[in-house]
């Protein structure tokens, strides 16, 4: 197994150097990160007769990550997903976003944290596995949002061949705090094809259908009856063409489904995806109320991504665990706002076996 080269991500950008980490467990397991927009590279893992291939999307060096697709493997905040008109308000005060998704402001605006550099110390060991910290301080107004902001996200790769990714901020003013992890998997290896014949569970009855501009309508819609119904395991493609309203907003699957919470504020099941042709099956596990699934609607073939592989259209899917999008201005949304004295606290784990 042919792993990417760290000296390819050696570089400075923003004036700040740049670099990858490696981290390996006991059953071959390999899980690479870039400290720029703490982005997931590479998670090898095999297949039933134990072959590895690289589970996700992205590019083998960092000249690739900064010119390329900027969310590819990205931690997105300091909103992730979209705020309705680039607003909102916090105390009698209305904060302004850039806009960069039509009228929205996407994913903490065209300078997020996918598009910064993070500072970590290197690869620690640790008795549940080899784990990497970065650290990002976000400075009170960028991209429009209020108080200094410090951000901590570490990853664990376990000898249970989980990817963990623990998440932990502070902010010395109210300001609003949603960061998800922003990885692109195709579970029979990156450039292989699409998903469309892949198996897809997800643990809920409700989604947050959304308006034609990709915004929730504060409505939670059950599943049941609809193409958005994943409570039991579904082809992904089966539906994704039909003549449903929401998949024609977003050209497929490109929304927010309501978690089933057996364990308040602990990890929950969120979703289980599996590959019939190589049987990987990766479990999503969350402390988060929401998960987007993506289907990749809007790659077209021009990123050329690791070994000059084309990413067509559906070519991955994504499932970010996260907390409802725009839920700034949706009262009836759990909160996204983090007060000064607070910790954001969330995990998101990644499970693989094969079945």
């Amino acid at each position: 197994m042919k792993i990417i080269n760290e000296d390819a991500f050696k570089g400075i950008h923003k004036g700040k150097p740049t670099a990858l980490y490696t981290l390996k467990n006991g059953n071959g397991m390999v899980a690479q990160i870039s400290n720029f927009g703490a982005k997931i590279v590479s998670i090898y893992v095999p297949d039933k007769d134990g072959n590895f291939a690289d589970i996700v999307l992205g590019y083998e060096s960092i000249d690739g990550y900064i010119t390329g697709n900027p969310y590819f493997g990205a931690i997105c905040g300091r909103y992730a997903n979209r705020i309705a008109n680039g607003k909102f308000d916090i105390g009698g005060i209305t904060y302004h976003l850039p806009v960069n998704n039509g009228p929205n402001s996407l994913h903490g605006g065209p300078e997020g944290f996918n598009n910064q550099v993070f500072e970590a110390k290197g690869v620690i060991p640790a008795p549940d596995g080899e784990k990497v910290e970065m650290v990002y301080v976000s400075k009170d107004g960028e991209m429009g949002y209020p108080g200094t902001l410090s951000l901590k996200v570490t990853y664990t790769l376990t000898e249970s061949d989980e990817l963990r990714l623990d998440f932990e901020a502070k902010s010395d003013k109210a300001t609003h705090v949603n960061i998800c992890a922003h990885s692109f998997f195709n579970l029979s290896g990156e450039g292989n094809g699409d998903i469309l014949a892949h198996v897809l569970t997800i643990n809920s009855e409700k989604f947050t259908p959304v308006s034609d501009v990709l915004i929730p309508t504060g409505e939670l819609r059950p599943v049941e009856g609809t193409p958005m119904d994943f409570r039991k395991p579904e082809v992904v493609g089966k539906r994704i063409d039909d003549n449903y309203d929401q998949l024609d907003y977003g050209k497929g699957y490109d929304h927010n489904w309501v978690i089933n919470s057996k364990n308040p504020g602990g990890l929950n099941f969120a979703a289980e995806y599996y590959d019939p042709t190589s049987h990987r099956v990766m479990e999503v596990h969350t402390t988060q109320p929401g998960m987007q699934l993506y289907t990749g609607n809007w790659l077209d073939g021009s990123d050329k991504g690791k070994g000059g592989k084309s990413y067509g259209m559906r070519s991955a899917l994504c499932l970010e665990t996260q907390n409802y999008p725009d839920s700034p201005n949706k009262p009836a949304f759990p909160s996204t706002l983090l007060k000064p004295g607070e910790v954001y606290k969330q995990t998101c784990l990644y499970k693989f076996s094969t079945k």
